[in-house]
């Protein structure tokens, strides 16, 4: 992805969440030359992988394969390994009319999809093998504490105001519905770790490669380390 696109991302992104009315920690607010600066202070935002997340998943067409991310807050891996401490996480996301992401499950993580508001969320479902393949079996979940049953690749819907619970290894892939408008998605999760816990059905890249075609308007989750001195 070129930056100058990733920069457009954010932009818009901002005025959408600003239209909903959800309002962004002060962090992401921070300029490059801003994290510059920073002490070590601040060091708990890269190493819980805290903040702007904007993926084409390496299909270089975001509007058609890709995600707009923002994790808000995360725990470690090492403190859920131990049981203790922050053991949870909290994502925004935007989704656009039938803008994919691709099926994949979570190993370790197990989450509840939320839709904070705009239009219908689109989901295809499927349990996993044994060796991580698509099951044929029933799939079931829980929509907002009531158990919804699901054929194996069937779709289910989430309204504005919905929530589905996702247990791991569970395969799920997702979209806006067509004609419904861009979708708000919250995330409430176990610690929450991209680099290892995300299985993709198809070969996909969870995180670009950044042409650099102009400077950052604000960091992404994977740039700290260009920029910040603390990120060890």
């Amino acid at each position: 992805m070129k930056r100058s696109d990733v920069n457009a991302i954010v932009r818009r992104s901002k005025a959408f969440l600003a239209e909903m009315k959800f309002l962004l920690p002060p962090f992401a607010h921070w300029t490059p030359e801003e994290w510059t600066r920073k002490g070590p202070e601040c060091r708990a935002i890269p190493r819980q992988n805290l903040g702007w997340d904007i993926t084409d998943f390496g299909s270089g067409d975001f509007a058609k394969i890709g995600l707009f991310l923002f994790t808000v807050r995360n725990g470690t891996v090492e403190e859920l390994r131990q049981g203790r401490g922050k053991l949870y996480a909290e994502k925004i996301m935007i989704v656009q009319e039938e803008q994919v992401t691709p099926t994949h499950f979570h190993a370790s993580k197990m989450e509840d999809i939320i839709n904070r508001g705009g239009g219908n969320l689109m989901m295809r479902l499927w349990n996993a093998t044994a060796d991580n393949r698509l099951a044929d079996t029933e799939v079931v979940v829980s929509v907002d504490s009531v158990e919804a049953r699901v054929k194996a690749g069937g779709t289910l819907r989430l309204r504005p105001g919905e929530s589905v619970t996702f247990p791991q290894r569970l395969f799920h892939r997702f979209w806006g519905e067509k004609g419904a408008g861009t979708v708000l998605v919250g995330e409430v999760s176990l610690v929450n770790d991209d680099h290892t816990d995300n299985l993709f059905f198809d070969k996909v890249g969870r995180f670009p490669a950044i042409e650099e075609d102009e400077a950052p308007l604000h960091l992404l989750c994977n740039d700290y380390k260009k920029y910040y001195r603390y990120t060890e």
